[in-house]
């Protein structure tokens, strides 16, 4: 059966800031040193799927820019458009009506934009484990990493253990806390929920029918534009008017059948910027340097340089980040809040900054 690869790539990374900004988000950002991450997803998936069968969905507002980082990935009919933000599932449902219609039914191997995989053979092998599910038992398949401490920032999943590779899911819980991440970890029956999902593009519509009846009428009428000569027009219109919903909330926590495929291939999802550490080493005092930076007497420590020298002397536990119309300084232990001042600038109308 045909693989289709589907790069999920329509978020704003507000956590990046002032790295990342509403026309440059985190996925077209150059982060690894290496290319910019939504680059970096679709060459991963290209191990298991062909170049022409893989798509990217992205908010309109960013096609053309990630249209021209592409070097010619793909073409424009594989980069498809958001009119609006409208979460997982209506990027999902969009992607498979897009495939069973226009192209035929297969597997779709979903994956976020902007995750770091340290292992990409590894990667290549558990996709392959969760195609093969896939296809044999026609049911949703997720993949699961393996927890390597007691995550309260992830979602996770409980799952039946069995000599298979892909494991039947018993339950979906929510961020826990610190304890429960503990029990967790201890367990060895729990992993993170990566975001990654391996099904059939009909089967995955089936459910949408079943359990999101009210976005799958949308995605009906998406389908009855394919081929129309205003369908660009049409599909803008529709979209918006989406629900908007979590796959995982939607579908995967309601639908009983539902396999994982437990793994552990390096994955970060590089969520906020103290997540540096993933992509660039730390040296013997903990610090992360990128770009023209100079530090004295500094230690566990992030200095970003957009081009301007970053000096540092007797600090520690921080993160500074500098762009050319734009300086952060904060905890190491408050980048998660970093969308907060990015809240804060646009109830201050200064929306240049954003």
């Amino acid at each position: 059966m045909k693989i289709y690869g589907v790069v999920m790539a329509g978020g704003g990374g507000t956590r990046f800031w002032p790295i990342s900004r509403k026309d440059t988000p985190k996925q077209l950002l150059n982060l690894s040193g290496k290319d910019i991450m939504v680059n970096e997803a679709i060459d991963r998936l290209a191990r298991i799927a062909d170049y022409k069968n893989i798509f990217v969905v992205t908010n309109a507002a960013q096609k053309d820019k990630l249209l021209s980082l592409l070097n010619g990935r793909l073409t424009e009919d594989r980069v498809l458009a958001e009119a609006a933000a409208r979460n997982t599932a209506a990027c999902i449902g969009y992607a498979a009506a897009e495939i069973l219609e226009k192209y035929g039914d297969g597997i779709m191997v979903i994956t976020p934009s902007d995750a770091y995989i340290r292992n990409e053979e590894v990667f290549a092998e558990v996709l392959k484990n969760a195609v093969a599910a896939a296809e044999e038992t026609d049911k949703l398949v997720t993949v699961g990493i393996t927890p390597v401490y007691p995550a309260t920032g992830y979602g996770y999943i409980q799952y039946k253990q069995s000599e298979k590779s892909a494991k039947e899911v018993l339950r979906f819980v929510e961020k826990p806390d610190r304890e429960t991440a503990e029990e967790y970890l201890n367990s060895g029956d729990f992993v993170w929920n990566s975001g990654m999902f391996v099904w059939r593009a009909s089967t995955i519509l089936d459910k949408f029918r079943i359990y999101l009846p009210e976005v799958y009428a949308c995605l009906e009428q998406i389908s009855n534009a394919f081929g129309a000569d205003d369908e660009k027009e049409r599909i803008a219109k529709i979209y918006p008017t989406i629900p908007s919903v979590s796959v995982d909330y939607g579908i995967m926590e309601k639908c009983g059948d539902i396999l994982v495929v437990p793994a552990e291939f390096g994955w970060s999802d590089v969520g906020s910027l103290d997540a540096f550490h993933v992509l660039h080493g730390e040296d013997e005092n903990g610090n992360i340097f990128v770009g023209d930076t100079v530090a004295l007497d500094t230690s566990n420590s992030t200095l970003y340089s957009g081009g301007r020298l970053v000096a540092a002397i007797g600090v520690e536990d921080l993160i500074v980040v500098e762009t050319p119309d734009a300086v952060l300084v904060c905890k190491k232990d408050r980048a998660q809040d970093v969308k907060r001042i990015v809240d804060e600038l646009r109830s201050k109308g200064k929306e240049e900054l954003l």
